[in-house]
């Protein structure tokens, strides 16, 4: 389609809309950029990965490794996990390949699935792997998510200050001066390249400015909610994160992050189990299982930037050379924006809110330069199928 002329944006997105010539991926991801080919940073990002001497980096790896390791049994690393594939598959690794002793974090998901919480259990009866496992205030989370939902138009975003959080706060509470990640999210997905050769992420700048979209949990006082209740979800002071000596890795830059080998690393080693049936809104069935309101997260990504979930699997599966692109589009002209019915009055029920103010605040977070109303429907003005083709 044609872009109009003059027409609204949000979100501070670019009103012209490009998708990579590689992948599935547009410029309306947040932080992404495009090369002079029209080429996204995510997929830059992975031909740096095809460069990269691989046993030297884990050589790297081992050296650190044994700067951190303790040998009288004590946790020598943090992993933040939730049971899933990728996290499970780092901590798994970093015991069992590099002799640490990791303990294992994990900050509760809104409302567990039967599959997500298997998983989570998997993790320590079947993987060895030691596990703190923290569940906040449910009516303090339930009044996050909704302001969350109203205000930031993602209502996951209480679940990721703890995710990200939480474990900083193990560390400096348990003297583990280390800190390891999986991958690092946002040169892998199409973020800020700011890491990209990197192993370290900085607690100081970096969290509110990738993690949180602007948005800290200190922001949420403005909107009512006490500084006593935020208290989990926070950051440790940072004197005390210095004072620990604290430091943020990333596993993705000493082992290549492929997600679908992590997968059968994780079935292998640590007993995960893949969903019954794909996800809503996807065609996959072994990424983000454990939380019943995860659907709406991916639901708003489509909404607010027309990128659903399966514009993400492919994208990056694409760049893993496990799809041709023009199967990849295929698979989001598909599955990409499908409503997450199956706990739609649950996620409703969670947030003591009606159907239609859920729609209420659903068409809010539409940009009109991605949108538009046609026969009394809303229709996106560019897909990927009509309009990231190559010329």
């Amino acid at each position: 389609m044609i872009e109009p002329k003059d027409v609204q944006t949000k979100y501070n997105l670019p009103a012209e809309v490009r998708f990579c010539k590689r992948c599935t991926i547009s410029n309306q991801r947040p932080r992404i950029s495009f090369n002079e080919e029209g080429v996204c940073s995510a997929c830059v990002f992975a031909e740096m990965k095809k460069r990269v001497n691989w046993d030297e980096r884990e050589k790297e790896l081992i050296e650190l490794c044994d700067k951190y390791r303790c040998n009288d049994g004590s946790h020598d690393v943090v992993v933040p996990s939730s049971g899933g594939k990728d996290s499970a598959f780092a901590a798994h690794q970093l015991k069992y390949e590099y002799g640490m002793n990791p303990l294992t974090v994990t900050w509760a998901p809104h409302l567990y699935t039967d599959v997500g919480w298997r998983n989570l259990q998997a993790l320590s009866h079947n993987g060895g792997l030691d596990n703190i496992l923290f569940t906040p205030s449910g009516p303090v989370h339930r009044k996050l998510t909704k302001l969350a939902f109203e205000i930031l138009g993602d209502p996951f975003q209480p679940f990721i200050y703890g995710q990200v959080n939480i474990p900083l706060q193990i560390a400096v509470k348990f003297k583990i001066p280390l800190v390891m990640y999986g991958e690092n999210a946002e040169a892998e997905y199409g973020g800020s390249m700011k890491n990209a050769e990197s192993p370290i992420s900085d607690y100081h700048d970096d969290i509110k400015e990738f993690a949180f979209s602007g948005l800290s949990p200190e922001d949420m006082v403005m909107h009512g909610i006490s500084k006593e209740d935020l208290y989990v979800y926070l950051k440790p002071p940072i004197d005390a994160l210095d004072r620990n000596d604290t430091k943020i890795y990333m596993l993705g830059y000493y082992k290549k992050w492929i997600p679908q080998e992590n997968y059968y690393y994780a079935v292998q080693h640590a007993g995960f189990s893949a969903n019954a049936e794909r996800s809503e809104g996807t065609y996959s069935k072994y990424a983000s299982l454990d939380d019943k309101t995860d659907g709406f997260h991916h639901y708003l990504s489509y909404i607010k930037f027309g990128l659903g979930r399966a514009t993400a699997d492919t994208a990056h599966e694409i760049r893993d050379g496990h799809l041709t692109r023009e199967e990849g589009v295929q698979l989001v002209r598909k599955y990409d924006g499908e409503f997450p019915d199956k706990y739609f009055k649950t996620f409703l029920d969670y947030c003591d809110i009606t159907e239609e103010y859920f729609w209420e605040v659903i068409d809010s977070f539409r940009s009109p330069h991605l949108w538009v109303k046609v026969n009394g429907e809303w229709k996106l003005r560019h897909t990927v199928a009509e309009d990231g083709v190559d010329d």
